[in-house]
């Protein structure tokens, strides 16, 4: 029975040591998909907390509208930016525009989220210095991209909370679970 016991004791360390050792070989990865996981599920959640027929809403004349947020998410924020982060192409979705449907916007967002994260899941640490082409050709690293990826989901989330919050509704992040 002691044998028995110690031979469990020693595989469960031998796994929990690796599981360990990967998680702290690639931090800044892991990191960057737990944000992911996290923005995904508040953006979309925002996204179907809006009426469709408030998706025109936008405070002034001169801001996005709660549809062309979504549309923007979609094309540059989700598709173009994971992709330059993970060096994958982004996929081809077509026309995405503010004005589309609801449904059309918000499946648009779902799958460019799971872009993302099939994007992030094979990203290292060590990949974060490559050079890559960004917005215009301009030579940038991977580590840059993926910032500003993060910086973009927590600007337009915000954005999305406070259109919300002007049509009488609470952001997700705002609801006691």
């Amino acid at each position: 029975m002691r044998a028995t016991f110690r031979i469990i004791l020693v595989a469960f360390c031998a796994v929990w040591v690796s599981v360990a050792s990967a998680q702290a070989q690639n931090p800044v990865t892991n990191g960057l998909r737990a944000i992911e996981q996290r923005q995904a599920k508040n953006i979309v959640e925002a996204a179907e907390e809006m009426p469709a027929d408030k998706y025109g809403f936008k405070p002034t004349p001169a801001q996005m509208s709660f549809g062309d947020v979504v549309a923007h998410l979609v094309r540059e924020g989700n598709d173009y930016l994971c992709g330059a982060a993970s060096g994958q192409k982004a996929p081809d979705r077509g026309t995405v525009a503010g004005t589309d449907p609801k449904e059309k916007l918000v499946a648009g967002l779902k799958a460019s989220f799971e872009f993302c994260q099939t994007a992030f899941a094979a990203m290292q640490d060590g990949q974060l210095s490559d050079s890559i082409d960004f917005f215009g050709g301009r030579k940038q690293t991977k580590a840059v991209a993926a910032l500003i990826t993060v910086a973009d989901w927590a600007d337009h989330y915000s954005q999305m909370a406070i259109y919300l919050r002007l049509n009488g509704l609470l952001p997700p992040t705002a609801k006691k679970t």
